[in-house]
């Protein structure tokens, strides 16, 4: 794959399935004529008496339409998505950031946050003032959800149609500069989560202008992105620039790409391995680490095998597993997609191989799924686990949160396994404390036959999974948007403020106990007893005890020094450890303080 550079000239555009093409620039009309270009790239206009510089606010009028359409590659769009596009340079920017030396995937904690949501401004600038608090959490990694440009004033981000802009009621680029500038200064780096493998439902003018999507070649949203059909070159280009964008132009330590199964490319080089290479070569010549997560329940480790043994190359990927496994042993829903994981054998083999589905029967998709994971190939950190996501959570019927639901016990178990585990630990915004607030599916369709369609949609969607309509919320009452906002206040008072201690503590002591993130896929031992509801696990020298149970257990053979916690009638007595119920305990054993 050759490096590409981030974006053509100024104005230019590229439209093959159009005869003409005027530039409108400022209210002055500009006719565009055809650019000589290689094979496979054929239909990019140009514009040579344009603007050539300051701040324009331009669209295009395609085959003498008087209206015109905003630019594919707007860097903004400050007045909707179905206006006109302005210029911006990002390089006008004055970084202070110099000093940023990046961060690796392995060792790191992970933030997942929505810009609209996290604070009661919901805006970049007002996130800024967050930073401090994440950095004082033992965060390493803020994972923004997509902020690229979409149809009305509030979004869950993914009903994105401007890839390259910045949603102007967030701060727009500017404020995105100001933002990861603020984040390295706070020694955190930013993962921008991206959309590649479709677009939303209004707003999106692309077709207009070539064949960006394969008519007919639907996947879950609707028309795939063409990867692989005639044209497919210059559509690739289009996504590789846009990665390029935010890792170079935006300074961004990394991407999430959002749902790597829906990328229907059958090319023999795959968009995610060219992807995987862009962020390396960006990488090799920024000097920092450039970190790619591909959202995946494809249970397939090619995604993170090198791309010298056949892999993509891609630093990451989600691991729904362990979420399901831990959700289903601390909560004990079983219903849908969590039938399988329930027992701590389930567990188990999560937390020694990665995943429970490596070949195995899914009871779920009715077949066979996944294939194991090859440990040396690959480290676990390369897996992102989680115990809430902004998915798992919104997408139930009413957003609901396990803090609105499960004890304080409860929440610290999940906890402890996700922030002791051998995986790349990554939370959702509030989780911290135990929000109370649930995260809704929300929407703002100006068009009233879209906002109905959504509405009535979300009901037929849930009442098919057995939920009663009259308790899904309507995405399009700006009610069910303001309710999904943090209310910061909960996170010192309670059991609120005694769940941050204890994340604060997990975070601090994954770091000081370097063993429990750096050893390999064969560095995990675990047993259980799924009659009695323990288990307990070990990363070398520390040692993990969980009690699922209602009542106190005792485990024996656990000896060394208490490390933490989550309940006061927990701890050591005569070799072994007797345990409240619903509670965690770490452990140094006694190997360790021989080498402290």
């Amino acid at each position: 794959m050759t490096l590409v550079n981030v974006g053509p000239e100024r104005f230019d555009v590229w439209a093959p399935d159009v005869s003409s093409v005027v530039l409108l620039a400022d209210g002055r009309q500009y006719p565009m004529r055809k650019k000589d270009t290689a094979p496979g790239s054929e239909g990019w206009w140009t514009a040579p008496d344009a603007p050539a510089d300051g701040d324009v606010d331009y669209g295009y009028l395609l085959d003498g339409d008087t209206t015109p359409v905003p630019d594919p590659r707007s860097r903004r769009i400050p007045s909707g998505v179905h206006e006109q596009s302005r210029t911006y340079d990002p390089a006008a920017y004055v970084w202070r950031d110099s000093g940023w030396r990046g961060k690796d995937l392995q060792g790191a904690v992970i933030y997942e946050l929505h810009v609209g949501t996290f604070t009661p401004e919901g805006t970049l600038d007002a996130a800024v003032e967050k930073l401090g608090y994440l950095a004082d959490l033992g965060i390493d990694f803020v994972e923004l959800l997509p902020v690229n440009g979409f149809n009305g004033t509030h979004n869950w981000g993914y009903d994105g149609v401007q890839w390259y802009a910045v949603h102007e009621g967030y701060g727009g680029p500017a404020a995105y500069q100001r933002f990861v500038d603020a984040a390295h200064a706070a020694g955190l780096g930013v993962i921008q989560d991206v959309v590649y493998n479709h677009l939303g439902p209004s707003g999106n003018y692309l077709p207009k202008f070539g064949p960006y999507l394969k008519q007919g070649d639907a996947n879950t949203w609707g028309d795939s992105v063409n990867l692989d059909g005639p044209g497919s070159d210059v559509v690739r280009e289009y996504i590789l620039d846009n990665a390029a964008l935010w890792l170079r132009d935006y300074h961004v330590d990394g991407l999430r790409l959002d749902a790597v199964h829906a990328l229907r490319d059958e090319r023999a080089v795959h968009i995610l391995e060219d992807l995987g290479a862009l962020g390396d070569a960006i990488s090799a010549e920024t000097g920092l680490p450039k970190t790619l997560i591909a959202e995946s329940d494809l249970n397939n480790p090619r995604l993170i095998y090198p791309r010298d043994a056949n892999g993509y190359g891609l630093a990451g990927q989600w691991s729904d597993d362990f979420h399901h496994a831990v959700h289903v042993n601390v909560s004990g829903e079983t219903t849908g997609y969590y039938s399988d994981f329930d027992s701590l054998a389930v567990l188990a083999k999560v937390l020694k191989d990665g995943f429970l589905h490596d070949g195995s029967y899914s009871s779920f998709r009715g077949r066979h799924h996944g294939r194991p994971i090859n440990g040396s190939l690959v480290h676990p950190a390369a897996l992102v686990v989680c115990n809430q996501n902004h998915d798992q959570i919104g997408n139930r019927a009413t957003g609901d949160r396990l803090s609105q639901s499960l004890s304080y016990g409860q929440l610290a178990v999940a906890a402890v396994l996700t922030l002791t585990s051998p995986f790349t630990p990554m939370l959702f915004m509030g989780e911290e404390y135990g929000a109370s607030t649930p995260w809704q599916f929300f929407t703002s369709h100006p068009e009233p036959e879209l906002g109905k369609a959504t509405a009535e949609g979300r009901i037929r969607e849930f009442e098919r999974m057995g939920w009663d309509p009259a308790v899904v919320p309507d995405p399009q009452d700006p009610e069910t948007f303001r309710r999904s906002k943090l209310d910061w206040a909960e996170a010192s008072t309670g059991d609120h403020a005694r769940l941050l201690d204890l994340y604060r503590s997990l975070t601090a002591l994954r770091r000081s106990h370097p063993d429990l993130a750096g050893l390999g896929f064969d560095g995990t031992d675990v047993s259980f007893d799924d009659d009695a509801g323990w288990l307990r696990f070990r990363r070398g020298p520390v040692e993990v005890l969980v009690n699922f149970s209602d009542s106190k257990v005792r485990l024996d053979g656990a000896s060394g020094s208490v490390l933490l916690a989550t309940d006061d009638g927990t701890g050591l007595d005569g070799g072994a450890l007797a345990m409240a119920p619903w509670s965690a305990a770490i452990i140094a054993t006694q190997q360790e303080g021989q080498n402290a």
